[in-house]
């Protein structure tokens, strides 16, 4: 499928890239492309980054049917370009938009236009140790109708944005909050999906942990509250007597790419890893005996996040004395030197750009 190219008459400057946050300066162009129930998705184009025309009555800012995804892309020490697993990312795309009643898209479109926006976009990918190019591809319903059914049409699009570390504290231990009075998602539902609303029904949550000191809130299951699922923006293990467990897939649970590398390297590692349902009171016990080894988390943004410490009911805990853990971080320096490119991909994870 022929992509259009529109070129922006000015450019931003680029940022400086040791001082880059996250997701507050975007580049200068982007990707469109728009799905007709007739004729399927069509009309892939780059575009100037610019801002939407929408009528009030779209049907995603009433009833919430929207998709994103979230992945990088990475400059090596050599200069070249590179992303980490894309192609899975591509797939839990499809998969949420099939639970959101989205048209899926063609994995291979989906790359290639990627690929042609990124060598547009090649000089916004930041030098600097540790950043990145942080890339959101997003789908929306967009028939103007007020009425509770799947839209007809849709549009699909990327945004890029030049990142630096997702936590303020870089590679530093952060510290969770344990929530019983609130509930994320349930099995049946659309946890699993990235979608909006599962965001959406974090942020109350999330400002009463913020507003005491806490970094993300740890989630439990939403039908008994008392079996661990994930964190705000990561996936979440435990070191326990030696063992590394984190909880098992069942349906509301976000499916994490970095999530399933910690797996992939920590068995070949040859450690003890399992996927299961484990309790909070569990956790909580481990630590008494003093068997909590490590708490971290997994994801895009982070990669790896060590916790440091974390409150439940009106108690607090401390893990490894506040300093990050060797699994976890063996897991940070190892996934960050295949995204970099500076060790070998023996998994097939890296997809290669310009």
């Amino acid at each position: 499928m022929q992509i259009n190219i529109t070129k922006a008459r000015e450019l931003k400057p680029k940022p400086d890239g040791t001082k880059l946050g996250f997701g507050t300066i975007f580049t200068d162009h982007m990707l469109n492309m728009d799905y007709h129930p007739k004729k399927g998705w069509l009309h892939p184009r780059i575009e100037p980054y610019a801002p939407f025309q929408i009528d009030p009555a779209t049907m995603m800012l009433h009833y919430g049917q929207a998709v994103f995804e979230g992945l990088k892309a990475y400059r090596t020490a050599a200069g070249k370009i590179q992303l980490f697993r894309a192609k899975d990312n591509f797939v839990r795309l499809n998969r949420s938009c099939d639970l959101l009643c989205i048209p899926e898209i063609d994995k291979s479109l989906l790359m290639n236009t990627l690929k042609q926006l990124l060598n547009v976009e090649k000089d916004w990918v930041p030098k600097a140790s540790g950043t990145s190019l942080y890339i959101r591809p997003t789908v929306i319903a967009t028939d103007p109708y007020l009425g509770v059914r799947a839209s007809n049409t849709y549009r699909y699009f990327v945004i890029l944005s030049p990142v630096g570390a997702y936590y303020a504290a870089g590679f530093n231990p952060v510290k969770i909050w344990v929530t019983k009075d609130h509930v994320r998602a349930v099995r049946g539902g659309i946890g699993e999906a990235k979608t909006p609303a599962n965001y959406a029904a974090s942020l109350y949550a999330g400002e009463k942990a913020t507003k005491n000191g806490y970094a993300q809130v740890l989630w439990l299951d939403g039908v008994e509250q008392k079996y661990i699922e994930e964190v705000g923006s990561m996936n979440i293990f435990f070191v326990i007597d030696d063992e590394i467990i984190t909880p098992m897939l069942n349906g509301s649970i976000l499916p994490g790419i970095t999530r399933n590398s910690v797996l992939s390297l920590t068995k070949q590692w040859g450690m003890k890893v399992s996927e299961r349902k484990i309790s909070i009171d569990e956790v909580m016990e481990a630590y008494e005996s003093g068997k909590l080894q490590e708490i971290f988390g997994s994801g895009t943004a982070a990669v790896i996040s060590p916790v440091g410490e974390m409150k439940y009911d009106d108690k607090t805990i401390s893990i490894g004395d506040g300093k990050v853990g060797p699994v976890a971080d063996r897991l940070f320096k190892t996934i960050m030197d295949i995204q970099y490119g500076r060790t070998g991909d023996t998994e097939g994870w890296i997809e290669p750009v310009c």
